[in-house]
């Protein structure tokens, strides 16, 4: 067994318990920090993970999750899915006639997420709308070209 040496002291409480109540119905500024296109449990289509984390307000550092079914036997989930989608992406800047040729062009950009309580579930929330965080119209938001390596996250300032 390894040894290891740790002493208590004052002033070091333990860390309080973290809330995973969900959060309340109302939009919250967040980024997108992973995605992922995963099968469902079924097995007959593929979805596209989301998830997002808070980055603003008493909530900052919250995780939100989202499931866009853009492959599904049921095409009112696709066409729901899409919709979500395409409002994701006009969030972080996408002009319509834009291709998503990769899901990390959702990342690290901020935007506002239209938050709700799920009938189904009402431990869990589920997510309503995306959009930009300034004004109606989107920006387009920067190539990969037109990106520069920076230590300061998007969203700060």
């Amino acid at each position: 067994m390894p040894e290891f040496s740790f002493e208590l002291e004052e002033g070091f409480a333990p860390s309080p318990a973290k809330s995973y109540e969900p959060l309340e119905r109302g939009d919250y500024q967040c980024i997108v920090i992973e995605t992922g296109i995963k099968t469902t449990k079924a097995g007959t289509g593929e979805y596209i993970e989301v998830v997002l984390q808070v980055v603003d307000g008493e909530h900052s550092g919250r995780r939100l999750w989202d499931r866009l079914n853009v492959s599904n036997p049921n095409k009112q989930a696709e066409e729901i899915a899409r919709r979500q989608l395409t409002g994701l992406c006009q969030a972080v800047g996408m002009d319509m006639g834009s291709k998503l040729a990769n899901t990390e062009q959702l990342h690290d950009i901020p935007i506002l997420v239209a938050v709700d309580i799920d009938r189904k579930d009402p431990t869990r929330n589920r997510i309503i709308a995306y959009n930009s965080m300034g004004s109606d119209a989107p920006s387009a938001a920067p190539t990969a070209d037109e990106a520069t390596p920076s230590n300061k996250k998007p969203w700060e300032k």
